[in-house]
C-alpha cells in the first residue's frame, strides 16, 4: 500500500495513487478531498476494491485474509475502526462509515411516483 498510497495512507501523485485517509468534513467545500474515510459509503466497498484490484502490480492475487487485513489496516489508519480490529465477512457490514448517511438511498417520496405512472402505461 505505501509504495503508492504513502506510509500515511496520503497518497502520492507521482504514483497516480490518491489519499486513502483523511478530508473529512470536506466534501461541501470549494476543495473536496474524497477518500476511504471521508467519501464511500459502505466498508465492504473497501473490501471489493481492494480484492479485484489490488495490489496495482498483481491484481487479485491477495488471500481473503490478507483483504480483510488490509481493509482493516486502512479503515484503522482513518480513524474508522480501531487499531485493534480484526475483520471478517460478519464484522466488515457491521463497521458504519462516517459519510454514510449523506448518500441518497432511492427511496425518496418521487419514486411512489414513478411506480404509480408505469402502472398506468
Amino acid at each position: 500500500c505505501a509504495a503508492c498510497h504513502g506510509e500515511k495512507l496520503q497518497g502520492i501523485a507521482a504514483a497516480g495513487a490518491a489519499a486513502l485517509v483523511g478530508g473529512r468534513g470536506t466534501l461541501a467545500t470549494p476543495k473536496p478531498v474524497k477518500t476511504v474515510e471521508s467519501y464511500w459509503p459502505y466498508a465492504t466497498t473497501l473490501y471489493d476494491y481492494v480484492w479485484r484490484a489490488m495490489p496495482f502490480s498483481d491484481p487479485g492475487s491477495l488471500t481473503p485474509d490478507e483483504v480483510y487485513a488490509v481493509t482493516a489496516f486502512i479503515l484503522a489508519k482513518g480513524g474508522v475502526v480501531p487499531e485493534t480490529a480484526t475483520l471478517d465477512a460478519k464484522s466488515l457490514p457491521k463497521v458504519e462509515m462516517p459519510n454514510a448517511r449523506n448518500f441518497y438511498d432511492g427511496r425518496g417520496p418521487e419514486l411512489e411516483s414513478y411506480r404509480h405512472a408505469e402502472r398506468r402505461e
